[in-house]
């Protein structure tokens, strides 16, 4: 069973996602602060990080180190809002992609499918 890290602080699609993921073989592992993110990947293996902006705090910046750091992991993000110009640099060049809420669960499966296959093939992340 595959584990993915979701960082968000809404219980409520936490567990939605929790629900859809444990149907289709995956693990949740979840997360409230990105200052967790070490920890829980010496724990697990893992490789692929869904953070929601609209419930933790989330730059350009901190983006960037994340994904230098861990290269071998990708990187969702989930949100209602469609523009984030905070997060304009992070969306362009270090998120695998971006989601909208009400998430719709064949497009994130599509997403995971697609990560799984760039694993495969070794094209490797971004």
């Amino acid at each position: 069973m595959k584990t993915i890290i979701v960082i968000t602080r809404n219980p409520e699609e936490a567990n939605q996602l929790k629900t859809l993921l444990s149907q289709h073989q995956y693990h949740l592992k979840l997360l409230d602060r990105i200052e967790s993110i070490g920890k829980a990947i010496k724990e697990i293996a893992c490789n692929t990080i869904i953070l929601d902006p609209d419930s933790i705090s989330v730059d350009n910046r901190t983006v960037r180190e994340l994904t230098l750091q861990y290269p071998q992991i990708y990187f969702l993000c989930i949100s209602k809002d469609r523009f984030h110009p905070e997060l304009k640099d992070a969306i362009c060049y270090h998120i695998y992609a971006c989601l909208n809420k009400p998430l719709d669960p064949d497009e994130l499966l599509y997403w995971l499918r697609c990560i799984e296959d760039d694993e495969s093939s070794g094209t490797g992340n971004i």
